[in-house]
């Protein structure tokens, strides 16, 4: 099973091609944020797996 302390594998994790690197893509408040950007956040209540496949399922 996957750490979700592993940002890489969630579905909010993402490129931002206007930025030039990726991005959480969720609304994280003030100290959620520091934490993140620290790359000390643990244990993210967000962390969703991101599974290309059943996503575009869904879109089926």
């Amino acid at each position: 099973m996957d750490n979700p302390t592993i940002c890489e594998n969630c579905m909010y994790y993402d490129y931002d091609y206007d930025y030039g690197y990726y991005v959480c893509l969720m609304e994280l408040d003030q100290d959620e944020m520091e934490r993140f950007l620290r790359n000390q956040f643990t244990n993210c209540p967000y962390f969703r797996y991101g599974d290309e496949y059943k996503i575009v399922h869904k879109q089926i």
